[in-house]
């Protein structure tokens, strides 16, 4: 076994390894950017190594320093987590060139798995089944129009070197196939460098379901599978394992083909062979088809760890120090149901902006696994990928898991930053999921419900107003001889508070009012008991009670500013202005793309909100700019 490893990532991952690596006794050593000095895991490792500036080509893309950073600590190996470089098959390279050993498969692996068009050829040849589609070399866009005709709409474009949903598009009809070949190859040039795609035929009834698998270089095993059927925009958002419906039939087909693919090409460590499959009509062995395989530990392994008791992170650090596989496939059982949400920094009634921020209060519930990088006081940086963490529960039934799911995503607390944390435990309470009726389009049909903002108790409005006037604890100062006294509260204008003595309190708001007393219990509203905390900072107040309600402070000194209007475009958040479509004089219609911006790793297209002149371009393409930046102002309307 290893004295010491080095892990060429951050955030959660890094945490995640270093969480094992300790119990296994092994040192560690972190690197991390100029953005990431202050980072959970650079606290957590027992050495930490500066690498760069705060993006990700400055700092945890440079294979040659982080290399450099191993050899100078002594670490024998390097864990590369998921993302930045876990998939770069010269990475590993250079990393076995300088002695050291990559805690993953081979450089050959990687590649033979990297593309998807070539990938799908040899998953072929060793008799995984396939989606109909066109992988060939000619990327001349007629001839890809035409191999979409004869596949037959819809069809799906993805990007032969891609991941995570970037570089696909859904197309469903021939006359948007031209403008959706643009937008893929586009952003498959900018993620990965490579604008090459692969067309599919979309499956009108889609369940993503994965396996993972574990190899030593000779044999796999697999260790069941996860659905990861519940995405929006080919992101996953909620992955549970094993997968509602799942036969032992097709189990065994899937896994059969899962280990048939991981050992076509060597594999060794963890990877995970991602099949779509037809559930149009039940789950059956003849309706699925390889998507690709990831070269890595997966986002969602938690889940797989839960059912089987396996902690996969040690099974790689073992086999990647010489051991055999630490199991044989008849020794792997599945016990119980596990789910895992993805809590995010995002706005997700604004369409799921990615959001920044100072987290002032972070709060997991007691009875779930919360996977994290980050603790209260850590700043969501625009530089990555704004994942707060990774909600896991697991029970003995899909229905007591899914419950402790939601019951735990109601009792996380966040503060400092919007969040998708309502998104998430209404997706936990749906109906149609709790039956398990997932498929890839569930949430798209379901968004507006879901994605609404959520509604407001009056008693979380009241006792916001309670925390804005600094009467929280229920101290009272001040004294009048005939009645409560009342006080104007600034933080609402159609609010005003009574003071009736410590720890008594009416809130009337819009000519509506409640009695609120301070209990041993704490705040009680008209009686009832809200177990509410409240967590305040300079700019809101957030009122945790059967989820998070946030409340803006205006600040008294700052003069009121026009909010957005038709005629200006503003960044929605801090980022990259990739592209700029329009310039001074041109005539653009609503609707209109203005411009690009990319930010925590997902681009977001600015589009005219009207019909108008184009009075002034703000912005150069490559600015940095922050939010509520101007782009483009159109000329007033006469």
């Amino acid at each position: 076994m290893f004295s010491k490893i080095l892990i060429a990532n951050r955030g959660e991952i890094a945490c995640r390894v270093i969480d094992t690596a300790r119990r296994m006794g092994v040192a560690t050593v972190a690197v991390y950017s100029e953005a990431d000095s202050n980072a959970a895991h650079v606290a957590l490792a027992d050495e930490a190594v500066a690498i760069g500036g705060p993006a990700p080509k400055d700092s945890y893309l440079l294979g040659a320093v982080i290399i450099d950073a191993a050899l100078k600590t002594g670490a024998q190996a390097i864990h590369p987590g998921y993302g930045f470089l876990s998939e770069n098959p010269d990475f590993v390279d250079a990393v076995v060139a300088a002695g050291l050993v990559f805690i993953g498969p081979s450089a050959d692996a990687i590649r033979a798995m990297g593309l998807k068009d070539a990938a799908k050829a040899l998953m072929e040849e060793a008799g995984v089944p396939i989606v109909p589609g066109y992988m060939g070399a000619n990327q001349d866009p007629d001839h890809l129009a035409a191999q979409a005709e004869a596949i037959g709409y819809p069809v799906l474009i993805k990007a032969v070197a891609g991941g995570g949903g970037k570089g696909m598009r859904l197309v469903e009809r021939a006359g948007d196939f031209a403008d959706a070949l643009a937008s893929a190859q586009g952003e498959a040039q900018t993620a990965f460098g490579n604008p090459a795609v692969l067309i599919e035929k979309y499956i009108t009834s889609p369940r993503h379901i994965e396996v993972q698998v574990f190899g030593d270089g000779q044999r796999a095993v697999h260790l069941f599978e996860r659905d990861c059927s519940l995405q929006r925009r080919h992101q996953k958002v909620i992955e549970e394992a094993p997968a509602p419906g799942m036969t032992p039939e097709m189990r065994e087909a899937m896994g059969q083909a899962a280990t048939r693919a991981a050992e076509a090409i060597g594999y060794a460590g963890a990877g995970t062979v991602e099949f779509i499959v037809d559930g149009s009509d039940g789950l059956r062995a003849d309706r699925f088809w390889f998507m690709e395989m990831n070269t890595r530990l997966q986002v969602e392994h938690p889940v797989t760890e839960a059912i089987t008791g396996v902690d996969l992170v040690e099974w790689q650090l073992r086999v990647a120090s010489g051991e055999s596989l630490p199991a044989t496939q008849d020794q792997l059982t599945i016990t119980g149901h596990a789910f895992e949400a993805r809590l995010y920094a995002e706005d997700v009634p604004a369409g799921f902006l990615p959001a920044t921020g100072t987290l002032s209060h972070l709060q997991f519930a007691p009875d779930c696994r919360a996977d994290t990088g980050v603790r209260a006081g850590d700043v969501i940086s625009p530089w990555y990928d704004p994942m707060i963490a990774k909600i896991i529960t697991h029970g003995p039934t899909r229905a007591i898991a899914l419950g402790q799911l939601a019951r735990a995503l109601e009792q996380t607390q966040v503060a400092g930053t919007v969040t998708n944390l309502a998104f998430l435990a209404r997706l936990a309470r749906h109906d149609g999921f709790a039956r398990g009726e997932v498929d890839t389009g569930l949430i798209g049909r379901e968004i507006d419900s879901l994605a609404a903002a959520p509604p407001v108790p009056p008693a979380a409005q009241a006792l916001a107003v309670i925390a804005a006037a600094g009467l929280w604890q229920g101290e009272a100062s001040g004294f009048t001889l005939w009645g409560a006294l009342r006080r104007p509260v600034m933080f609402d204008p159609a609010a005003a508070i009574y003071v009736h003595g410590a720890g008594h309190i009416s809130v009337e708001i819009d000519g509506v009012t409640q009695d609120c007393v301070l209990a041993e219990d704490g705040w009680r509203v008209d009686g009832a008991k809200t177990g509410a905390s409240m967590q305040m900072d300079r700019a809101s107040v957030t009122i945790f009670m059967a989820g998070a309600h946030r409340f803006d402070i205006p600040d008294p000194l700052e003069r009121g500013s026009s909010a957005e209007t038709s005629d200006l475009t503003l960044a929605p958040m801090p980022g990259l202005v990739k592209s700029v479509f329009v310039t001074t004089g041109q005539n653009v219609s609503a609707g209109d793309r203005l411009a690009i911006m990319e930010a925590m790793k997902m681009e977001h297209t600015m589009l005219a909100a009207r019909d108008g002149v184009v009075a002034e371009v703000l912005v150069v393409e490559g600015a940095q700019v922050e939010a509520g930046a101007a782009l483009i102002r159109l000329e007033e309307e006469e």
